[in-house]
């Protein structure tokens, strides 16, 4: 483990590199489209489609919206290294999600943020911040803003109750005049010249076991947060999607032609680890457009590079992993004692049965992490990544998982979606980027996507997000409707993570957690009291310097911008709920905006999401 330095915030491949020459293509562009859609009827199905072969010109110049509008909404559009001017005068909000390396440039606004909750990390030479009275919370973290006479306004008006809720955490301030204002212009914190706010808090501030929170406008004392978790800068690392510019397509290796089908029958498992082996260090992996079938541990050797096509698919099926007694793992990323860096990219990874899903072993090299990005367009322009949908293959589609079913053992998806051992690093990130989001989402389905896309089925995950690592960490994302916890830390070190945006099987409290699986103490399962009938959304057990925006638990815990919908008890401290949601009432979820342990020292902290009604 690595401690008490900042993270580098580049890392390169370990091949002979040549860098792609001026006049080359983007690599995406030249690549050889060759990847197929696994169970669609059409078999002549295009997957891939550059909107240069259907007239636009991308020059720049010339208006090419009618050759876009063509594809658009049939199929998911790859610009390749195609330039568009596009000039946006604000950035509209209305659900929940995360934001980063934005700048703002003149406009009237930069962001009109509505309905959940949001978090932006960091936002440069930001123009304008809005919030509107449907937001529930608000965090904005490393931000710079400058040359504007409001920084962040809500729409409500201050006054004593809780209406948006609002954290700001090291937030610099050059040429503006109002920091913080409410919806009458009135200004609420004053702004500078030149000003940094460590640790500001506009909402409901709550003390160690009390139930009873006090309506705060100000400053609170600001969390510490690990010096690994950081960049040179001081902010939270951060790293964009990689797009590898700078290689060349002669820098890539594709899968199907080394022997992987990807039809979504085959056995690809010897195929893909071939390849894996063999590349590692040397070549980027492109996956072409396809679902892969292993029938054994596919391990991802350190030095990988992986990239898939509009989302390629691996998919664990058959024996070796439909024994929940004998959970075997279906993608390891490294092994103990291996070092390393690996990417992974524009991937999805799935099951058929139940299956411990992604096991990452692999102890962080230079630079310092690991990183791990995998994303998936959803059908409601959502991205998503370690990922249980009912889509066709899967065998848990409406037809065998319908809601209330009442026998569970055809419709297990997953024992485990994805586990950080102890020696592990990963960088995991879910933001909006344009109108959908992208990135990290643990997500287990609740409706049939490649049915009707609206009926609601019942399929099984016994456990989200298991950290045992001891960084560093980044989990910026999701974990939704896993049996028994969304994410669950024990024993973890240096971790951030950052809207952890979860939500409980739609189905419960019927079977109630755990069932229908069983706790087992050697995955580190929390135990189920009988009033415990709902899934966790965070659980914490003996963990250190673990800031979930913002958790800090090394002696003392502090939660930022809860928002909860629909549950019970907000927090639960040693298995005692503390702060009933009804306190908290904001818009459309119930919202803490800050609460600290005051120094006392607890064996763990579980945050409670309730029944989804």
């Amino acid at each position: 483990m690595q401690t008490g330095m900042a993270v580098e915030v580049t890392a390169s491949l370990d091949l002979d590199f040549d860098a792609a020459h001026p006049n080359e293509p983007f690599w995406l562009e030249a690549i050889k489209h060759q990847g197929s859609s696994a169970y669609n009827s059409d078999p002549t199905y295009q997957v891939f489609r550059n909107v240069k072969d259907f007239g636009a010109k991308g020059d720049g110049i010339a208006d090419d919206t009618l050759a876009i509008k063509h594809l658009d909404g049939e199929w998911k559009v790859r610009t390749s290294s195609v330039h568009y001017e596009c000039r946006i005068q604000k950035h509209r909000l209305y659900s929940g999600g995360f934001m980063g390396d934005l700048t703002f440039n003149g406009g009237k606004f930069g962001l009109w943020v509505g309905n959940q909750q949001s978090v932006i990390l960091p936002v440069v030479h930001l123009s304008y911040i809005i919030g509107t009275g449907g937001v529930s919370a608000v965090s904005i973290v490393d931000a710079v803003i400058r040359d504007t006479p409001i920084a962040v306004r809500s729409a409500a008006a201050s006054n004593t109750t809780l209406a948006g809720s609002v954290v700001l955490d090291n937030m610099r301030l050059k040429n503006v005049t109002t920091a913080v204002a409410d919806g009458s212009n009135t200004s609420v914190l004053g702004g500078g010249a030149s000003l940094t706010i460590k640790s500001w808090v506009q909402g409901n501030v709550f003390t160690g076991a009390s139930s009873t929170g006090i309506f705060t406008q100000g400053p609170v004392p600001s969390v510490k947060k690990p010096a690994i978790l950081l960049d040179r800068s001081g902010r939270v690392f951060g790293k964009t999607h990689p797009q590898y510019t700078d290689y060349s397509v002669r820098h890539f290796v594709s899968v199907k032609d080394h022997g992987a089908r990807g039809d979504g029958h085959a056995d690809d498992t010897a195929a893909l680890q071939s390849l894996l082996y063999k590349s590692a260090g040397r070549k980027i992996v492109f996956f072409d457009a396809g679902t892969y079938i292993v029938t054994s541990t596919l391990t991802v050797p350190p030095g990988t590079r992986m990239v898939g096509e509009a989302w390629s698919v691996i998919a664990g099926k058959g024996k070796v992993f439909s024994n929940q007694d004998q959970p075997r793992v279906v993608v390891r990323v490294g092994e103990k004692y291996s070092c390393g860096v690996v990417e992974i990219t524009d991937m999805i990874f799935t099951t058929v049965g139940p299956v411990l899903l992604l096991d990452m072993e692999l102890i962080p090299g230079s630079p310092g992490w690991v990183e791990v990005r995998i994303s998936l367009l959803k059908s409601q322009a959502r991205l998503a990544n370690i990922d249980h949908a009912p889509a066709a293959g899967t065998e848990l589609e409406l037809a065998n998982c319908p809601p209330g079913a009442t026998d569970t053992a055809p419709c297990m998806a997953a024992y485990l979606a994805l586990h950080l051992t102890h020696g592990s690093s990963a960088y995991l990130e879910y933001r909006i980027e344009s109108s959908w989001s992208q990135g990290t989402w643990v997500w287990l389905a609740d409706h049939d996507l490649d049915g009707d896309g609206a009926s609601q089925i019942s399929i099984y995950s016994g456990r989200g997000v298991l950290s045992e690592s001891e960084g560093p960490v980044w989990m910026i994302g999701t974990a939704e409707h896993h049996v028994m916890y969304q994410y669950r830390l024990v024993h973890a070190r240096n971790h951030y993570m950052g809207l952890i945006q979860t939500e409980s099987p739609y189905w419960q409290p019927v079977p109630a957690a755990p069932e229908p699986f069983a706790v087992d103490r050697a995955f580190k399962d929390p135990e189920f009291k009988e009033s415990d009938v709902s899934a966790w959304a965070l659980s914490v057990e003996a963990s250190k310097n673990i800031i979930v925006f913002d958790i800090d638990s090394d002696s003392s815990v502090t939660i930022y911008s809860l928002s909860t919908v629909a549950s019970t008890f907000q927090i639960s401290v040693d298995g005692a709920g503390v702060i009933n949601q009804t306190n908290n009432l904001n818009g459309f979820a119930s919202t803490v905006t800050l609460w600290t342990s005051s120094g006392q020292t607890f064996t763990g902290v579980e945050v409670e999401v309730g029944i989804q009604l």
